[in-house]
C-alpha cells in the first residue's frame, strides 16, 4: 500500500501466462505434474508471451540422476552431471513421457536446464514452506531462461 492509499500489484496475481499462439498456460499446473517425475526434486517453469512453448529449470534428484548416469555409463561430478547434454536430454524425455495425457503439448517444457544448486529458504528462492518464489527465481535464472529460448 502506497502513502496515498492506493494498492500496487508488483507481480502476477495468478501464474497464468499467454503464449504467442494465444494459449494460456498455468505454470503451477505444469510444475505440479512434472514434480511427479522421479528424476525431479524441484522445478520452476517459465513462459514467454513471445514464444510458442515453455521452458523449465530443474533441480534433479541426486540419487535417481546418479542411477541414470550409471546406466548411461557416464561418470563425473555432480556439477558436470547437471550440465551434461545427454543427461539433460534423458531427463527431458522422461518428463515429456510423464506429461503425455496430462499436459497439452504447448504446456510441456520443450527445453530444460538442470541446476546443481539446491533451492532452500536460505537461498531466497523458495519460502519456508518450500513454495517457489517466482520473481527471485526469474531474476536468478534470467540468463539461463533466455539461453533456452535462443
Amino acid at each position: 500500500m502506497s502513502s496515498d492509499g492506493t494498492l500496487s500489484i508488483i507481480d502476477r496475481k495468478k501464474d497464468l501466462v499467454k503464449l504467442q499462439a494465444g494459449e494460456y498456460v498455468s505454470l503451477g499446473k505444469v510444475e505440479a505434474c512434472l514434480k511427479l517425475c522421479p528424476l525431479v526434486d524441484n522445478i520452476c517453469s517459465f513462459a514467454n508471451s513471445m514464444e510458442m512453448y515453455t521452458v523449465a529449470v530443474v533441480v534433479p534428484n541426486p540419487k535417481n540422476l546418479q542411477e541414470l548416469a550409471d546406466s548411461l555409463k557416464i561418470s563425473c561430478d555432480w556439477s558436470d552431471l547437471c550440465s551434461n547434454p545427454e543427461i539433460t536430454e534423458h531427463v527431458l524425455k522422461q518428463m515429456k513421457s510423464l506429461a503425455q495425457g496430462t499436459l497439452q503439448k504447448f504446456e510441456t517444457p520443450q527445453k530444460i536446464s538442470l541446476t546443481d544448486e539446491v533451492w532452500t529458504p536460505d537461498s531466497g528462492l523458495v519460502t519456508d514452506s518450500l513454495k517457489l518464489k517466482r520473481k527471485p527465481l526469474s531474476e536468478h535464472y534470467a540468463s539461463v531462461v533466455s539461453q533456452m529460448y535462443r
